[in-house]
């Protein structure tokens, strides 16, 4: 088996520290397996990207010479692929146009004010998988029927499942207003990157059986996947751009570095980058690897 890993960050602002992680653990993983490291920027979602700073991202992994095998991609370039793909779901009956609201998806939740856990699946009840067909408008969903839950075993955290259809619901694979699902999206461009393994933080753990669903229902292969643990901010809670994230300094790029090798479980290394990531492939072979079912 071939390996391919690829880091695939969102232009709606820089890399800070927990990304700048994602970034490190993807590459150190694709060198310990002597395989190539691809550069994919996801700004599928348009109206959230900003225009430059993809270009800051480019800048900021050169500058701590985290350096891709080929040439980036934008998603923004490939909306054909992911057409193709939708058709081909809809070959098959397997999507349905959805002309609910956010305000009537959140009223199917329950009563306005009753406790649903924090950052949890706004579960979708179903509403327009049995209206008649016409819509012209509106989102396309994925069909999910009530099946076994989807399994994989991640390289850190081992067995993992989810249902689906009772936890997620029919799923998003294009918005009203024409930009493409992140999973569609996602699964579409990680096969024809044929990409062997997914190195990516643990916040998205649960994206995994939807894209695993998809995958199937394409008929393209499944990923091995490895989810890293997360940098925190001081509440607690995964460091991110939306709870004020600090963009990485690369006037210090070691610094940004290394910062994210403690969190690891890397030592600290001086010198160059190039030097210290270098230095890194050989720890996270020790560190990692081995731990976590290495290819053979």
């Amino acid at each position: 088996m071939n390996y391919v890993g690829r880091f695939a960050p969102s232009p709606n602002g820089p890399l800070h520290a927990g990304s700048l992680l994602a970034a490190l653990a993807s590459w150190l993983d694709a060198r310990a397996h002597g395989g190539r490291w691809l550069l994919r920027i996801e700004d599928v979602d348009r109206p959230r990207c900003a225009p430059g700073l993809d270009r800051i991202i480019l800048r900021q992994l050169s500058d701590c010479a985290l350096l891709p095998d080929e040439p980036p991609v934008w998603q923004s370039q490939r909306s054909a692929l992911y057409q193709q793909a939708l058709d081909q779901l809809l070959a098959h009956d397997l999507a349905y146009r959805c002309v609910c609201s956010r305000r009537q998806l959140r009223s199917a939740q329950g009563p306005p004010g009753q406790n649903r856990p924090r950052h949890a699946e706004l579960i979708y009840p179903g509403t327009c998988r049995t209206r008649a067909p016409g819509a012209s408008t509106g989102a396309w969903r994925l069909r999910t029927d009530a099946s076994a839950p989807i399994g994989w075993n991640d390289r850190r955290l081992g067995p993992q499942q989810q249902d689906v259809h009772t936890q997620v619901g029919d799923f998003v694979l294009q918005r009203a207003d024409g930009c493409f699902g992140y999973q569609l999206a996602v699964v579409v461009d990680d096969a024809a990157q044929g990409i062997s393994d997914v190195v990516r933080g643990e916040d998205l753990c649960d994206n995994t059986a939807r894209q695993i669903l998809l995958q199937r229902c394409l008929g393209l292969p499944t990923p091995r996947y490895l989810h890293t643990p997360l940098v925190l901010g001081a509440n607690g809670e995964k460091l991110s751009k939306q709870n004020g994230a600090l963009a990485i300094d690369t006037s210090a790029p070691l610094a940004a570095l290394n910062q994210a090798a403690a969190a690891l479980g890397l030592p600290a290394q001086g010198g160059s980058p190039g030097d210290a990531l270098y230095a890194w492939v050989a720890a996270w072979r020790q560190r990692w690897a081995p731990l976590y079912n290495p290819l053979p």
